[in-house]
């Protein structure tokens, strides 16, 4: 049983790990502490050292901590997206020619906030979001890794 609890709170911890990482510029495991326990979460600078190690952070061009799904991610952004829309809940993506489906593919592993799905031709990609809000915060995110 202990396991389990250990197991929960590792994953609940490596969850605001990740929210917190995509919200903030964090650059130092001491930053990262702090914002933990602002939401609750009290554990040493060797857990979230493991944590960091465990989820494969990595030190993005910044100097902040980035997660390796977003950093593949920005790369394929970056040398492939012309443009980027919103109309309603959809967000459109133009590529060069035969870019959409890899930064499709990276759009799905990065498990964006907001996004419910996608869908990919040669150089358009659909993302369906959950609102109006979402998809504007979609299109956001994929503009500032376009900026990288």
């Amino acid at each position: 049983m202990q396991d389990t609890k250990a197991t929960t709170r590792r994953r609940m911890r490596q969850e605001a790990i990740r929210a917190i990482v995509r919200a903030h510029g964090v650059k130092t495991q001491r930053d990262l502490a702090e914002r933990l326990r602002e939401q609750g979460f009290t554990c040493t600078q060797a857990t979230i050292s493991r944590d960091i190690v465990e989820m494969g952070l990595q030190k993005a061009p910044d100097g902040c901590y980035a997660l390796p799904e977003e950093e593949r991610l920005a790369r394929l952004v970056t040398e492939l997206v012309v443009d980027v829309k919103v109309g309603g809940t959809i967000v459109v993506i133009k590529t060069l020619p035969g870019g959409a489906q890899g930064v499709c593919a990276a759009l799905d592993a990065a498990h964006l906030p907001g996004a419910l799905g996608t869908v990919a031709g040669d150089d358009t990609i659909m993302i369906a979001a959950e609102s109006f809000d979402a998809a504007e915060q979609v299109s956001q995110m994929i503009g500032r890794l376009r900026r990288r």
